[in-house]
């Protein structure tokens, strides 16, 4: 990690080794690292997306197209909206957050959200911290950079083996959704001409998939 002065943050992708490595896609490789050595990578280089899997293989993802953010924008806004008029029920997290999986394994997701029943579990230590928990929910929106077939490995080998209960893949690029629940069939939807919704778990939490299309 290059250290940098507080002012000068918005170089930071520039002289970052990391930004280099990743221009023409993500990378995976297996270092030797501890769980704290890993969290210290993570908090060091937090202007990246980096994850890393049961093996401890880690993957850092280049940074997102316009169009992309646009896309993941949109699906938190309304996340984090529908949140905050029900913050009895539980929390939203952004996608900088990194949760602990029971697997062994360190993920991300595009949004996520957490019931304040799992929450009031963690003390006021674990909150300063990544901490170890599992999303009720969580939503993926695919990138540019994203292979469909790999992100949706993630969302059963990852969110869903680890205990996600409800899990929204949404794929602006080819205009389809599938919507994951635990003990269920997947729900596909072939074209953004509907509207996802969770359920019990998140009651009136819902996405019209037409916010998502691009305006050109």
């Amino acid at each position: 990690m290059i250290e940098i002065d507080e002012d000068d943050e918005m170089v930071l992708a520039l002289e970052n080794p990391l930004g280099q490595l990743v221009q023409t896609g993500p990378i995976t490789f297996r270092p030797r690292m501890d769980k704290e050595q890993f969290h210290r990578f993570l908090l060091q280089n937090g202007d990246f997306k980096i994850e890393r899997d049961k093996n401890g293989y880690i993957t850092i993802y280049p940074p997102m197209t316009l169009d992309s953010c646009f896309h993941e924008g949109v699906a938190f806004t309304l996340l984090s909206i529908w949140s905050l008029k029900n913050r009895k029920l539980g929390m939203a997290y952004s996608p900088s957050t990194s949760f602990d999986l029971p697997d062994g394994s360190t993920y991300k997701a595009d949004g996520a959200w957490i019931s304040m029943a799992k929450i009031a579990k963690l003390t006021p230590e674990d909150r300063k911290h990544i901490a170890s928990i599992v999303p009720n929910f969580v939503m993926e929106v695919r990138s540019q950079t994203d292979s469909i077939a790999k992100i949706k490995r993630k969302m059963t080998e990852v969110w869903m083996e680890n205990g996600v209960q409800v899990a929204w893949l949404i794929d602006p690029i080819r205009e389809k959704a599938w919507v994951y629940r635990q003990g269920d069939v997947v729900e596909d939807y072939t074209n953004f001409n509907a509207t996802l919704v969770v359920g019990d778990l998140m009651p009136g939490f819902e996405l019209d998939l037409k916010d998502l299309k691009n305006t050109q």
